[in-house]
């Protein structure tokens, strides 16, 4: 069973949409719709939700920005675009974050049921089996690997010692190398973790071939990426943009980059009930460079030796001049501590700030959404979004009973966009709504 949310500006299409999925006979276990991007966004935080139904124009924050934002805070959601324009520019963007369709208004009532069960049914496959026995001619994994020579050469360029002087060889736009901007993810499968299970050789190169799989359909939407066996046979990806993707949305590549780990280390959890350890690079320009990235991902996988319950480690995230040194538990606590209190301090002054997102609060601490959504669950309890509802419901409370300011007065000063919105996230939190309270 499955939870689906619904967003557009226009309540009609809201409630027309959701009538249609609630007498589908589909798998579904609840529908919830939103009216803006925001009230969306906190759905998401907030609850489970496993496929997004949104609208791409929608006032402050277009449908674009809302997939950014929701596959930041659980990249494996799924999307289903609908749209009054069929404009290119909109349907590829939202194709390259993964939307599963792009469908475009006045909906037809069953193209739209269509997609939505080609979604779910999607979701519903059943995970690969990794035993020898159910294996043999498997049809699921009939995709051909890379030829080896290939392979071999796109890993000798990720342990070449850098040399900008080098001109690009004759084998660059055969090996696939286009560049000019990179990045390499590398994800280590946890095969010897559960010391229970004895796998033999032919087990573990299943294993490994299913982990190939994973990484190869999850990218498929990524241009020019490059995803192949290491030489331990673990998994490699190099991604590469243009000058001009680059120049379009070079402060989102990174975060991109991160969902892309987090959806990784999930699918394979999920399909392979194996652990992962998803390493990620900072974003270079030149080919040259893919060894000093190819060495970043690798750094970036050694702090599981100090965070074991986390998975996917970006570069940025941590002080490599103190790691060099051999950081101490102790320094890497002061470090986290240091962290959380400061971001706790941002959001105690900034709560009331429309539109504020974990996006926002990260940049404030120079750290990756996801490394400070970890730290601080962990050092907390609460999750940071949590922690920002918690602040303006408390506010909130206060003035219902110790003023006489009026429901859309009181969402303006705690930050929401709409009285409508305030009032679902304040019975949701308290079981009253804001009038009942006030009687």
């Amino acid at each position: 069973m499955y939870n689906i949310l619904v967003v557009d500006d226009e309540p009609l299409i809201c409630k027309g949409l959701a009538g249609l999925l609630t007498s589908s006979g589909l798998a579904i276990d609840g529908i919830t719709t939103a009216y803006s991007g925001q009230e969306a966004l906190d759905y998401i935080r907030m609850g489970d939700i496993d496929l997004l139904v949104t609208d791409i124009q929608m006032g402050e924050m277009n449908g674009i920005e809302l997939m950014q934002q929701a596959k930041i805070v659980k990249p494996w959601v799924q999307t289903i675009i609908i749209s009054a324009h069929e404009t290119f520019q909109y349907a590829q963007r939202a194709l390259q974050l993964g939307a599963k369709d792009y469908l475009i208004k006045p909906l037809n009532s069953e193209q739209f049921l269509d997609s939505v069960r080609s979604v779910l049914l999607k979701m519903d496959r059943p995970a690969p089996q990794v035993e020898p026995f159910l294996m043999a001619d498997n049809e699921r994994f009939r995709m051909e690997e890379p030829p080896s020579e290939r392979i071999e050469r796109l890993n000798e360029r990720l342990s070449m010692e850098p040399d900008p002087s080098a001109a690009a060889g004759p084998d660059e736009s055969e090996l696939g190398l286009v560049g000019p901007y990179f990045a390499v993810i590398k994800m280590k499968l946890g095969l010897t973790e559960d010391r229970s299970a004895s796998f033999s050789s032919h087990d573990i190169n299943l294993i490994q071939y299913a982990a190939l799989n994973i990484a190869k359909e999850l990218l498929e939407q990524e241009p020019h990426t490059l995803v192949f066996y290491s030489p331990e046979r673990d998994v490699n990806i190099i991604l590469q943009w243009s000058e001009q993707e680059m120049e379009e949305n070079a402060s989102g590549k990174i975060h991109h980059l991160e969902m892309i780990g987090r959806s990784l280390h999930h699918h394979v959890e999920l399909h392979l009930k194996r652990g992962c350890t998803v390493g990620i690079s900072q974003i270079l320009r030149g080919r040259e460079f893919l060894s000093v990235l190819s060495r970043q991902a690798d750094k970036a996988m050694l702090w599981s030796e100090q965070l074991h319950d986390f998975h996917v480690f970006y570069y940025g995230d941590f002080n490599w001049h103190n790691y060099a040194q051999e950081t101490s538990q102790e320094v890497l606590s002061s470090q986290s501590n240091r962290i959380v209190e400061n971001t706790r301090q941002y959001i105690d002054e900034h709560y009331r700030q429309k539109g504020l997102t974990i996006h926002d609060v990260a940049k404030s601490n120079h750290v990756s959404p996801n490394y400070l959504s970890y730290l601080f669950k962990k050092y907390t309890g609460s999750s940071l979004w949590e922690y920002v509802v918690k602040l303006r419901m408390e506010e909130s409370r206060a003035l219902i009973l110790n003023t006489d300011l009026r429901r859309y007065e009181i969402a303006e000063r705690v930050g929401y966009e709409s009285p409508e919105h305030f009032s679902k996230i304040f019975k949701k939190y308290y079981g009253v709504s804001p009038s009942e309270l006030k009687k």
